[in-house]
């Protein structure tokens, strides 16, 4: 199983940016998906996450949507607002039902870089 993210790069404070990220792969099915993101010196956090519930990171909710395309195996991250605090790597994972076991593991993405910056 791969995750492939796409999408990251230098916006101007309050621009926008769309994120991709798309698992691929031998797989049963692919279950919670989400968007973490990290910087320098700090633990990656969670900013939005897709999977029984819908929930965000106080800091981002009302500027970040996370949508999915389950025919594609695709988590998105629609973000607005950006501010140069949303400077990050960010990082897809997924939680996905292998075969032929069935077992449930744990799968993250490259990790694509947001510059905000004016």
């Amino acid at each position: 199983v791969q995750l492939q993210a796409s999408g990251g790069g230098l916006v101007q404070p309050g621009g926008s940016l769309r994120l991709s990220c798309a698992a691929s792969g031998s797989f049963f099915r692919v279950n919670r998906m989400a968007w973490y993101r990290q910087t320098p010196g700090k633990q990656r956090e969670l900013v939005a996450n897709s999977g029984s519930n819908t929930n965000y990171a106080d800091s981002v909710k009302g500027r970040f949507t996370i949508s999915r395309d389950n025919a594609k195996n695709t988590v998105y991250l629609q973000m607005n607002s950006l501010t140069p605090v949303d400077t990050a790597v960010y990082y897809c994972y997924a939680a996905v039902t292998t075969m032929p076991t069935l077992n449930v593991y744990s799968y993250w993405g490259q990790g694509t870089l947001v510059t905000v910056s004016s």
